[in-house]
């Protein structure tokens, strides 16, 4: 069986994921990683016991290679020239999340791969956990009736990474892009992604540079908590607030309204950590009136699984993607949206005031 040969651009922390991921895929050869760090992408894959694999100090390098795929697992600011680098070398990209930092950079990735003619598709591995799939399969059976308004909830009370999750420079922006692009993705998935058409939103700071309550608070350059109001087409208000910091446990439930129903989804109490909409689900409440009319809830049973297995499945649907010449299991149509509402999150938050959301045409 001949196999794919894939490389991994960006060795830190999520490229072990990705690793351990194509381990598990017979179909998969991990030929090469680049780093720009010198000797990291080396440690990297001889952590892996993968001695015959290339090591490179720049994406550029490795793409010279003879490549099926490539992950790309840079940090936030870098996704966009990597994966264009990738597709303009014929290689099929399985991009971490968040898409990009700014709409141009959206567009450009998915312009290069429509000229590429190959697979793009953006890691956004809580789309395979099965009770988030089952949530969309409820609205989108019209159980609730037309949806008219989502809140995202969650959040953390204490949860601020390090690394370079909090330099401007590298992660664009903070808890925004690390764990908003989640809920961003679950309440606009689950309701089939309508296009957004302005966003209202403020960004603050203030845990992650009061030294109180961060040991790096001199070099936080980033948001750890952010709101807005957004307006999609269709007549749908998003109510979105993510957080990696608060004096709060939760930011609320993620509600789902509609006409005739509603959906109210809550996650296991985390005393500081969680929240973030790519873990486990804990309630799910059915708000409806019974065959009298009289208000009422029923509870909808979770369905058990693996968090750890949901990484894995990110990883083999790509792969499958490849193999069998369908689709990208999450396509770039529909998270240029998500990726179009964090680009006016930020833009909104630094004005003072509401932006409209122009998508230019791929």
């Amino acid at each position: 069986m001949k196999k794919l040969r894939v490389g991994i651009i960006g060795t830190g922390g999520i490229a072990n994921a990705h690793m351990r991921a194509y381990q598990q895929i017979p179909e998969v050869e991990i030929v090469g990683g680049a780093d720009i760090i010198p000797g990291k992408a080396r440690e990297f894959l001889d952590r892996y016991e993968l001695t015959d694999a290339k090591d490179f100090t720049s994406a550029a390098e490795l793409l010279k290679m003879d490549l099926d795929a490539v992950s790309v697992c840079t940090y936030n600011s870098t996704h966009a020239e990597c994966t264009v680098a990738a597709l303009e070398a014929g290689v099929h990209v399985l991009c971490e999340k968040p898409m990009s930092i700014t709409l141009d950079e959206g567009v450009a990735m998915c312009r290069a791969e429509k000229k590429s003619g190959k697979i793009l598709t953006i890691g956004f591995q809580p789309r395979y956990d099965e009770n988030s799939r089952h949530i969309k399969e409820l609205v989108q059976s019209g159980l609730l009736g037309d949806v008219y308004y989502v809140q995202s909830g969650g959040g953390r009370r204490r949860g601020i990474p390090g690394s370079t999750f909090i330099d401007k420079d590298k992660a664009g922006v903070g808890a925004l892009a690390d764990i908003g692009c989640y809920a961003l993705d679950f309440g606009l998935n689950t309701i089939g992604y309508p296009k957004p058409l302005t966003v209202s939103a403020v960004a603050y700071d203030y845990f992650g540079k009061n030294p109180k309550y961060y040991k790096e608070s001199d070099r936080f350059s980033v948001d750890d908590f952010s709101a807005a109001f957004i307006r999609l087409e269709g007549g749908i208000t998003f109510d979105f607030r993510m957080s990696w910091a608060m004096h709060m446990d939760t930011c609320g439930d993620f509600l789902f309204l509609g006409k005739d129903a509603g959906l109210k989804v809550s996650q296991p109490h985390f005393e500081l950590w969680g929240g973030a909409w790519d873990g486990p689900i804990g309630e799910i409440t059915l708000m409806h009136d019974d065959e009298n009319g009289t208000p009422t809830s029923s509870k909808i049973d979770i369905i058990p699984q693996e968090k750890s297995n949901l990484f894995y499945k990110k990883v083999r649907s790509f792969i499958d993607a490849i193999l069998n010449g369908t689709e990208a299991p999450v396509p770039t149509s529909q998270i240029l949206y998500n990726q179009a509402i964090i680009d006016g999150i930020i833009r909104s938050s630094e004005l003072g005031r509401e932006v409209e959301i122009v998508i230019p045409e791929i």
